[in-house]
């Protein structure tokens, strides 16, 4: 890409990411707070991983699920924040060509795998509640592998539509790209070809996925609350809500500031707050989700408190 040439035009070599503030104070703070949030997102999902898979309490499609929820956000969260916290020590922080195209391929890919696990979990819940008589059957070992694969390839089709149209605009003249990462509306302001069909397609896959998703989670959770409303048993029905509460919170704080981003129209928000918006579900929520079903979720906690005593008794 170093050496194209479109008429007399040079190609690109790389891109110079603005990052969030150019103030030197506020970067050293930033760079704190966004250090500590980034260990606290390694180790929660690490530990969310690694407890599903020890305990045996824990092996159950929801939990088969949140691990890999948890293996999506270390990855999504690790596509933007080593790279940001760079841009914090550094006057200048430059990203080439092709490492911008594979960041932007990477939170594509792993963003989408959160919107899809997040719709499985929701199904999970569905047919527990609503059908529990056939769960183990509809919700079979079988059946969740499928639906994993189904997830992965769904990421990755997507991802490729990103990183396909990224290497079909060229690039020969500004190359200083307003946000902290590789996000794709500032790359098409920056493309000196034609972006429509470039700009459409992305927008339009990730568009139709955000309205799957939420429509598909809004589905199951109204016959959800149905069926929990029909119940007799006070105590069935709080306990059946309470497996939903963690997962209802999850939604609620990613779909909605993903929807903020890619689906309200731009003119309602500048790109300053684009960037504040971008940096809660892309850094602050990776950290959140663990904690949230930490908290939420008793059975988690038991199974927590089994290994740590197990631990202090050895």
């Amino acid at each position: 890409m170093d050496s194209q040439r479109d008429g007399n035009h040079t190609a690109v070599k790389g891109f110079i990411l603005l990052g969030l503030t150019a103030d030197p104070i506020l970067r050293v703070i930033l760079f704190m707070i966004i250090l500590c949030i980034y260990l606290v997102t390694v180790s929660g999902n690490l530990s969310t991983i690694i407890l599903i898979r020890i305990s045996s309490q824990l092996h159950h499609p929801m939990y088969f699920f949140l691990s890999h929820l948890a293996f999506a956000d270390i990855c999504f969260s690790g596509s933007v924040t080593p790279n940001m916290l760079i841009n914090f020590l550094v006057e200048r922080n430059t990203i080439s060509y092709h490492g911008c195209g594979i960041q932007l391929g990477s939170v594509a890919l792993f963003g989408t795998i959160e919107c899809f696990l997040l719709a499985a979990m929701a199904y999970d819940r569905f047919v527990a509640i609503y059908n529990p008589l056939f769960y183990s059957t509809k919700m079979s070992t079988q059946v969740c592998i499928q639906i994993l694969i189904m997830v992965y390839v769904g990421g990755f089709l997507n991802a490729s539509s990103f990183t396909i149209c990224f290497y079909l605009l060229f690039f020969c003249g500004p190359n200083r790209v307003n946000h902290f990462f590789c996000d794709f509306a500032p790359l098409i302001e920056l493309s000196c070809s034609d972006s429509s069909i470039a700009a459409i397609v992305p927008s339009f896959t990730g568009g139709s996925i955000i309205v799957f998703t939420v429509f598909f989670i809004a589905t199951s959770y109204i016959y959800i609350f149905i069926t929990i409303l029909k119940m007799r048993s006070n105590e069935g029905r709080h306990k059946a809500f309470s497996t939903c509460t963690a997962h209802i919170t999850v939604v609620t704080l990613y779909l909605g500031t993903i929807t903020f981003i890619y689906v309200m129209p731009k003119s309602n928000y500048s790109t300053d707050q684009n960037k504040v918006v971008s940096v809660f579900y892309m850094v602050v929520i990776p950290m959140l989700n663990p904690i949230i079903y930490s908290l939420r979720n008793n059975e988690i906690k038991g199974a927590l408190k089994r290994v740590l005593g197990r631990k202090i008794i050895s």
